[in-house]
């Protein structure tokens, strides 16, 4: 028997489990009787045409199984194959000439006493890390322990570049920041801890959103980026630019409660675009403003990134330069996937077509943190003023609740609880000649909800456009948001 292990995004299509375990002899057949047991997970692992998405890589124990005999690679009793999707190391830095190097004053060496008396750190390395400049993109739930760490560590030169605000629902994992922020601008946030824990920081904050007219220019003046986005339009355009400048970027991920690290765009190593070479479809993967995450994980997952890039500044240890390391903060485990440069990479392998900034937007198809997939396509929608109207009126409507059950506890529309991953099992308990309005939290799994059941031959659904989160804005504000 050969098991499947179900990255989290997914398990909602497997019945929850986080492995499955096929009879098969290579790696096609084994693909082929998880989709059989599971048919939901088809159209996440497969395209239209049955071929593998880019956006998923599959792994036999810990090798990418393109660079063995892909779908036909032979599969032994005992063998794991691991589904690794894209979720939203090499050289290290070139030396500075010991003379350049920056003096520590009395109140460093005091202050950095701890790292002085690390042969692999002393003098020398302290300095190496009082010289470096490291951009930090964005000071939420990864950049907050980025940040907070590097800063501590005594790195030179912290930029950061945010332009968001400090809200509730950031409080529980982001932090550098304190209920007293909220409201306040993240960078003026993270600027004030940041200073109070090392005066000698020199910080520089980039009021911005990162873009492809803006990022060449921010990167060159850094040594090292560290990616802490949210979303796969801006975590494509860190690894683009990182490639065309020649920076390292140190990556990481987050989801519910896995995570991912490595460091991208080295000389000698891959890129984000060698492991992931496609975007996700929009909405195909929840963020995690819909899926949730640990609030414990990004401050996991963030030290990794700080901790590989001091290793690079200081040119000690062995970086994530060509591994993967893959976080289940569940079953507190680490697992090691190997990483290959692609020579047909666009940005990085030796026939590059893309040597300039693209439109990332366009590329991944727009998705924001919070914004609901675009509906189209002739789904029917109504606003919650419209919705509430109706109800007012003591309309016959069947309100569809396609939430999780954990969501239905928080707040709730008094409406019938099928989540999405079971509607299709359990269409037959809905009567087509009532009308129906769907909703979720935001918008977006309704309105996949609805453009199912109206393939299924529902004439009179409608999505809730906003879900409970507008209805908690614009209706009713005693409810809850979350």
């Amino acid at each position: 028997m050969t098991q499947i292990q179900i990255p989290s995004p997914l398990r909602q299509y497997s019945g929850k489990q986080a492995s499955v375990e096929v009879p098969a002899k290579t790696v096609g057949e084994a693909l082929a009787g998880l989709v059989t047991q599971h048919p939901e997970l088809k159209r996440h692992l497969y395209s239209d045409e049955g071929k593998l998405r880019a956006f998923v890589n599959v792994y036999v124990n810990d090798e990418d199984m393109r660079y063995l005999q892909k779908e036909a690679t032979a599969l032994k009793d005992g063998d794991t194959i691991s589904i690794v999707p894209s979720i939203a190391g090499g050289s290290t830095l070139t030396e500075t000439a010991p003379a350049a190097q920056p003096a520590l004053s009395n109140d460093e060496i005091l202050r950095y006493s701890r790292h002085l008396i690390m042969p692999e750190v002393g003098m020398e390395g302290q300095q190496k890390l009082k010289a470096a400049k490291v951009l930090c993109i964005g000071a939420g739930g990864l950049g907050s322990p980025l940040a907070l760490y590097l800063t501590a560590a005594g790195v030179g030169t912290l930029g950061i570049v945010d332009f968001d605000v400090v809200d509730y629902t950031n409080l529980q994992r982001q932090i550098i920041h304190t209920t007293a922020d909220v409201g306040r601008k993240k960078l003026d946030s993270a600027g004030e801890k940041l200073k109070a824990i090392n005066p000698f920081l020199n910080l520089r904050t980039f009021d911005t959103r990162l873009t492809s007219a803006n990022a060449l220019e921010l990167f060159r003046e850094f040594d090292i980026v560290a990616d802490g986005t949210d979303n796969f339009p801006t975590r494509y355009l860190v690894n683009d630019a990182c490639v065309i400048t020649g920076k390292p970027n140190v990556y990481g991920s987050i989801f519910r409660f896995e995570g991912q690290a490595s460091v991208f765009a080295t000389e000698d190593g891959p890129c984000y675009r060698c492991l992931y070479p496609e975007p996700p479809p929009p909405g195909l993967v929840p963020s995690c403003a819909e899926g949730g995450v640990l609030g414990i994980l990004p401050g996991l997952v963030g030290v990794i990134q700080a901790t590989e890039t001091i290793k690079l500044i200081l040119g000690q240890g062995d970086s994530l330069i060509g591994r993967l390391l893959l976080v289940d903060a569940l079953g507190m485990k680490f697992r090691e996937l190997k990483l290959r440069k692609n020579p047909d990479c666009p940005v990085c392998g030796t026939h590059r077509t893309i040597t300039k900034l693209i439109d990332y937007d366009q590329f991944c198809g727009i998705r924001g943190v919070e914004a609901a997939p675009a509906t189209g396509g002739g789904l029917s929608e109504i606003s919650v003023e419209e919705f509430k109207k109706k109800l007012d009126n003591k309309e016959d409507i069947f309100i569809l609740d396609v939430r999780e059950p954990h969501e239905y506890q928080i707040c709730n529309l008094n409406g019938y609880l099928i989540p999405l991953g079971d509607l299709p099992k359990r269409v037959g308990e809905l009567d087509s000649s009532r009308e129906i309005v769907a909703h979720c939290k935001m918008g977006g799994r309704s309105a996949k909800a609805v453009a199912f059941l109206q393939q299924a031959g529902f004439t009179k659904v409608h999505n809730l456009a906003g879900g409970v989160t507008a209805w908690a804005e614009r209706i009713d504000p005693k409810m809850p948001k979350y």
